[in-house]
């Protein structure tokens, strides 16, 4: 057991704790908790939207996913991912500034009324499950290595998820905003140091480059049949899209400063998180070629060991706090966020309709509680959840939310005829249509996606639902004549 690296794993987390204690003496609202007072400067909206996407999939899942299948197997993260950051600022971040809202459920509210409000806060809270969970496996992965064992991956996930809830509970979005411009700083300088030194045991950055073109890694597009296709466009929109009606996403634009500092933040946030996914794709690669047969061996049995294996073992000290710092960044700002944007959501659309009377200090008690017990939650579910790969853990945590809260979200948006009949129908539609295309139903998702069929049939049910009423009136109403002829 490495007990310097571990003291410095230990001074970090002290440290980033601190400073949520920090931040926490300048909580005096809701507001300051919930989107840190919309005050924040557009470096700091870029580094906290970078900080979300950039979790324990993109160093442990992704890069493990590329190796062994290539661009084409990580169309959803980054691409799809990153991509869903760049439209939010095109084309939603403004629009949203704009309403002055608290959450994204309060648009719900004010676009088709109270039920539906509280039907897509619910499917939002819900898809947090999965991607805080990813981060909490994570944690209790990096703790299990770093101690050799001796600390279990259980206790690691306790032991992480505490760390975590404590400066969240205490300083709010205005705590993750500092920990996440911190965390970044740390996770961007140490992978790239870890990315030249890779390359140097791997021979040289062209050793790498012809191993990935040797196997073709590179290639992107799928094999031209509907199905191959069908799956490639399911999985790109599934975090492109599906990931855009979420609460961490929202909050990121409501807490900048102004709207273009919003639509900037999160365009230039989603490109960066993009470009640099591929430093751990790389490092990744060059472990492949330094490790040789044992890392074939680790990617078959257990593939998000590969990285911190690599590192433990065939790099010096100050390289090994450098991964595991970065490593640790990447992890907590993305679990951070998680933790957070829920219980808000919970407590802004949820709470309030059931107590409609509370005092704006009694709100920031209940989102402070709220935080702890959805993180009991999330811990008991990725404990239960033990052994499931992190990168599809956070892959399913974005359908409910494509078949569900996308097409009212956009359409409300958009579409001036939107009506709440058609957000009824949409998401009757997607969600039905969603679930009837699970494995354990029927085989239709063997050849078509569940998701993509969602949100094909959620699109449908809002136009349908929104112009039937419409036309039926139109064609119930008394005809009337002019002058003796028909009109």
């Amino acid at each position: 057991m490495n007990y310097t690296l571990i003291s410095f794993v230990v001074l970090y987390l002290l440290g980033t704790l601190a400073l949520g204690v920090w931040a926490g003496t300048r909580i005096k609202s809701t507001n300051d908790f919930a989107i840190a007072g919309r005050s924040l400067p557009l470096i700091m909206v870029v580094t906290t939207t970078f900080a979300t996407w950039f979790g324990a999939e993109t160093v442990m899942g992704i890069p493990a996913k590329f190796v062994q299948g290539g661009l084409n197997a990580i169309v959803e993260d980054p691409f799809g991912a990153g991509t869903c950051l760049i439209l939010v600022g095109l084309f939603f971040a403004a629009r949203l500034y704009k309403l002055n809202l608290l959450t994204i459920g309060d648009f719900y509210r004010q676009r088709y009324g109270k039920g539906i409000e509280v039907f897509c806060s619910v499917a939002i809270i819900l898809s947090y499950l999965g991607w805080v969970a990813a981060q909490i496996t994570a944690l209790g992965l990096v703790f299990s290595v770093l101690t050799n064992g001796a600390m279990s991956e259980t206790a690691g996930m306790i032991v992480g998820t505490l760390a975590v809830l404590i400066y969240v509970v205490i300083g709010g979005f205005l705590a993750v905003a500092w920990t996440d411009f911190i965390q970044m700083i740390v996770l961007v300088i140490g992978l790239s140091i870890i990315a030249f030194f890779s390359a140097d045991l791997a021979g040289g950055a062209g050793q790498v480059f012809a191993m990935a073109s040797k196997e073709n890694l590179w290639k992107f597009l799928p094999t031209p049949s509907f199905t191959e296709i069908a799956a490639f466009i399911g999985a790109g929109v599934t975090m492109m899209l599906g990931s855009i009606p979420q609460q961490d996403v929202f909050q990121r634009v409501m807490s900048a400063k102004d709207a273009p500092t919003a639509r900037a933040g999160a365009v230039i946030g989603g490109a960066s998180y993009i470009l640099f996914a591929f430093v751990p794709m790389f490092i990744v690669s060059c472990a492949v070629i330094v490790m040789g047969e044992s890392a074939v061996d680790l990617m078959k049995n257990d593939y998000q060991r590969l990285l911190p294996t690599f590192v433990l073992t065939k790099m010096p000290l100050v390289m090994q706090i450098f991964f595991f710092g970065a490593l640790l960044s990447a992890i907590k700002s993305t679990s951070s966020a998680t933790l957070l944007a829920p219980s808000t959501s919970f407590v802004e659309n949820i709470l309030k309709n059931l107590r409609p009377n509370m005092s704006d200090r009694q709100q920031l008690f209940a989102m402070r509680s709220t935080i702890v017990v959805f993180a009991v939650l999330v811990l008991a579910y990725a404990i239960a959840m033990k052994g499931t790969p992190i990168y599809d853990l956070v892959s399913a945590a974005y359908q409910v939310t494509l078949v569900g809260a996308f097409v009212p979200l956009v359409m409300g948006l958009y579409w001036h005829r939107a009506t709440t009949q058609g957000a009824i129908v949409s998401l009757a539609a997607g969600i039905g249509t969603w679930i009837l295309f699970f494995p354990q139903l029927t085989s239709l998702g063997e050849q078509f996606p569940g998701q993509l069929a969602g949100l094909i049939t959620a699109f449908a049910g809002m136009i349908l639902g929104s112009l039937m009423p419409q036309v039926l009136k139109n064609r119930h109403e008394p005809r009337h004549t002019v002058k003796g002829l028909s009109a």
